[in-house]
């Protein structure tokens, strides 16, 4: 999910995440979460914003919780944190009184942690440990081993524990395996400190998985813990059957007692094999290592590839004539053409008439609602310039000569389909001036002479 939809999604409540939000009330791990929303409010105050930042609040958290002081002025403050700067360090106790993890006493004038920073405390007291990268068994038999030790031992430190001895029983086994010196030889320290780890904190395991309680899932995952527990320390033969193998296929090269392993180790420490080779071959070579499984899938799909049958002509297939068709075009609704007609019709008897006016209505009403709006739809075409440039009955409409002169009043119809329509008529091309020839008014005609 991205930064946008998590801000979409930040009012939303945990169980609007599930399919079903009354699903999220049926696991016991979503249910003790939820019943730490005070600690988890708390830590993302504390690890809210830029990685420097994030990184100073925690380092004045574990300054804080060190001081050895029940309350602690703020003189002790600037004393302890007089590397900071004024403004970071206010920035930094604001943050912690906000998310409540440090409280103001206004009567006494100092500060004291809460309950809460002890809390929260215990849950980054491992970033602390001066421990390795592999090391990531250690904190959790420390917590299993201390919680039995105190009688506060919690299935879902068990069901933690179990899980990471599972994830190095399956590390481990690939490394056997693979039956590749180096991954064995990478992964033997961290098996040897696995199995000592294990190996100490033997007895605490021993005594949780013997110790009755009436909770059926501690039981439950004590058991599983005492298997995964059983399983990898079996492993320690398989382990020590893989290096002797190993150290059996090891050639020892000369009287100097160079081996294998050490040309090997030796050549990987290279960075470019060929240039090795210096000046011995004229062109540089650029090895490519393929491991087996790549050579035998070539292998496999070249044999399984579909080759051309030799015996098959290789000509063109005899000419065969193509079959007769007709080519559908989608063709304009007959309106279009009656309303051409028409016009043409009207533009033929000019010639012989002194009519340059006809009414609108005349050319528009006909037939239903629909056919008589689809013409007059089409009347912004006539005498349109880039509509006389087209081809087809659309260019040829535009092209007939015709004018529509529209007017703003509204003429009552005779029509069935039609009540009423814009008043306007259609004017010839020869008037230089449609509007002002429609706005014109005939002569009136008189057989007498006027002086």
């Amino acid at each position: 999910m991205d930064l946008q939809n998590e801000q979409e999604h930040e009012g939303a409540s945990f169980e609007a995440y599930f399919r079903d939000p009354a699903s999220a009330a049926d696991s016991p791990l979503a249910w003790a979460v939820s019943q730490r929303s005070a600690v988890l409010d708390a830590l993302r105050g504390l690890f809210s914003g830029p990685p420097a930042v994030v990184q100073l609040r925690v380092w004045c958290f574990m300054e804080l919780v060190s001081v050895p002081h029940g309350r602690i002025s703020r003189e002790d403050l600037n004393q302890l944190f007089h590397l900071l700067l004024p403004q970071a360090l206010d920035n930094v106790l604001k943050r912690f009184r906000d998310v409540g993890l440090l409280v103001w006493d206004a009567t006494s004038q100092d500060y004291s942690l809460s309950i809460l920073a002890r809390q929260v405390h215990g849950l980054l007291a491992p970033l602390t440990q001066a421990t390795g990268d592999d090391d990531d068994l250690a904190p959790l038999l420390a917590q299993v081993a201390g919680a039995q030790a105190l009688g506060l031992a919690d299935p879902s430190q068990l069901r933690h524990l179990h899980a990471q001895l599972a994830r190095l029983h399956d590390d481990f086994a690939e490394a056997i395996t693979s039956g590749s010196e180096a991954r064995l030889r990478q992964a033997q320290p961290r098996f040897e400190r696995a199995l000592s780890l294990v190996d100490k904190a033997g007895h605490a395991l021993t005594a949780l998985i013997r110790t009755e309680t009436d909770d059926p899932r501690l039981e439950k995952e004590a058991r599983a813990l005492g298997y995964a527990q059983a399983r990898l320390l079996s492993m320690a033969s398989q382990f020590t059957r893989a290096m002797q193998q190993a150290d059996r296929q090891r050639v020892t090269l000369g009287s100097a007692g160079v081996t294998s392993s050490d040309v090997r180790m030796w050549l990987q420490s290279q960075d470019a094999l060929h240039a090795l080779l210096a000046d011995a071959l004229s062109t540089g070579v650029a090895p490519v290592f393929i491991s087996q499984h790549d050579l035998l899938d070539v292998a496999e799909g070249e044999f399984e590839r579909d080759r051309p049958d030799p015996q098959r002509t290789t000509g063109l297939p005899p000419p065969n004539e193509a079959s007769s068709g007709q080519l559908e075009v989608p063709s304009m609704p007959p309106e279009l053409g009656g309303l051409i007609a028409q016009l043409a019709q009207w533009s033929s008897e000019q010639a012989t008439s002194a009519k340059t006016e006809m009414p609108l209505d005349e050319i528009v009403l006909g037939g239903r609602f629909a056919q008589a709006a689809y013409r007059m739809q089409l009347l912004p075409l006539l005498g349109d310039v880039q509509a006389q440039t087209l081809k087809g009955q659309t260019g040829e409409l535009a092209r007939s000569g015709w004018h529509a002169v529209l007017s703003t009043s509204v003429k009552l119809q005779d029509d069935p389909h039609v009540l009423a329509m814009s008043d306007g008529h259609l004017v010839l091309a020869e008037v230089a001036d449609p509007i002002a020839g429609a706005q014109r008014k005939p002569e009136p005609q008189d057989d007498h002479e006027h002086p």
